[in-house]
C-alpha cells in the first residue's frame, strides 16, 4: 500500500526494499508481531551491520544494514494491514534511526583517519538530507490523502491512537524534538513556503528520495564493500550542497 495515490507516485530510490518489506509484513499480518516488533527488529539489524563495519566483514555489514532498510519499510507496511497506525510507532522509528545513523558515522570515523569535525558534519548533512526528503513527501502525503500519520510540522505533542498509551508517546516525541527540532528548523527556514507552493513534480521528488535513508544505507554498503569507507564520510559531506540546489529548484519552478 503506498503512501500516496497513485497519480502522484513517484520512483523512490531509498525505497528499494518495499517489495520484499511486503512480503513480510503479510507474512506477519496473522500473527502476533507488531510493528513495533518489527522496529525493534531493525535496531538490532542496524547494530549487527555496525559490529560487522567494525570488524572489517564489509559484505556482511552491507546486508545487514540493506535488511536494516528493508525492515524500515516493513513496520509501516504491517501498521497499515493490520491498521494499526499509532504515534509510538512512528516516532521510535524516526529516535532509532537518528541513533543508529549516529553510532554507523561514529564507527566509520573511529576506523578511518578522518577527523571528529568532518564526521560531525558527515553526520550533520546526513540527517539535514534525510529531514529534506521527508519535509517534501510528508508535504505531499498531506496534501494528497496519503498517509498522515506524519505531520508536515511536528510542533505539539499528538494525542495517543487507540491501542496506545499517551506516555509513550509523550517521552518518544520530546526524544523526536530533541534529536530533529534544529534539523526541522532549519529546513523550514530554507524553504517554510514549501507547503504552498504547486505540487512537486515526480522527477524533482525522485532526485531528493537520494536522500532517504534506504539510500544513504546503500551508498554506505557500496562503498564499504569496495573497501572504501574512507570515502564515507567526505561524500555525505559533499552531497549536502544538493539541499540548496534542490531548495533551489523549487524555489524557482514551483
Amino acid at each position: 500500500m503506498s503512501k500516496l495515490p497513485k497519480e502522484h507516485q513517484f520512483l523512490d530510490l531509498s525505497d528499494y526494499g518495499r517489495p520484499i518489506a511486503r512480503i513480510i509484513a503479510n507474512s506477519l499480518k496473522s500473527t502476533k508481531f507488531t510493528p513495533i516488533d518489527v522496529t525493534i527488529a531493525f535496531v538490532i539489524s542496524g547494530l549487527i551491520g555496525v559490529y560487522f563495519i567494525f570488524e572489517g566483514y564489509y559484505w556482511a555489514a552491507a546486508f545487514f544494514l540493506i535488511f536494516k532498510s528493508i525492515l524500515d519499510a516493513a513496520d509501516g507496511e504491517l501498521a497499515r494491514i493490520k491498521e494499526t497506525p499509532s504515534y509510538t510507532g512512528r516516532f521510535l522509528d524516526s529516535v532509532s534511526d537518528f541513533i543508529l545513523n549516529f553510532i554507523i558515522i561514529t564507527t566509520i570515523w573511529k576506523l578511518t583517519d578522518t577527523s571528529l569535525a568532518l564526521a560531525f558534519l558527515a553526520f550533520f548533512g546526513l540527517q539535514l538530507q534525510g529531514t529534506l526528503y521527508n519535509y517534501y513527501y510528508v508535504i505531499l502525503r498531506n496534501r494528497f490523502d496519503g498517509d498522515t500519520t506524519s505531520r508536515v510540522f511536528e510542533d505539539k505533542t499528538p494525542i495517543a491512537l487507540p491501542g496506545e498509551k499517551q506516555k509513550n508517546v509523550n517521552l518518544l516525541f520530546f526524544l523526536y524534538k530533541l534529536f530533529y527540532g534544529l534539523f526541522d528548523k532549519i529546513i523550514y527556514a530554507l524553504d517554510e513556503n514549501a507547503s504552498k507552493g504547486k505540487p512537486f513534480p515526480n522527477w524533482l521528488m525522485t532526485l531528493i528520495s537520494t536522500f532517504g535513508l534506504g539510500f544513504q544505507l546503500l551508498i554506505i554498503s557500496v562503498l564499504l564493500v569496495f573497501n572504501l569507507k574512507e570515502f564515507i564520510i567526505p561524500f555525505f559531506i559533499g552531497y549536502s550542497v544538493f539541499i540548496f540546489v534542490f531548495i533551489l529548484v523549487r524555489k524557482t519552478f514551483y
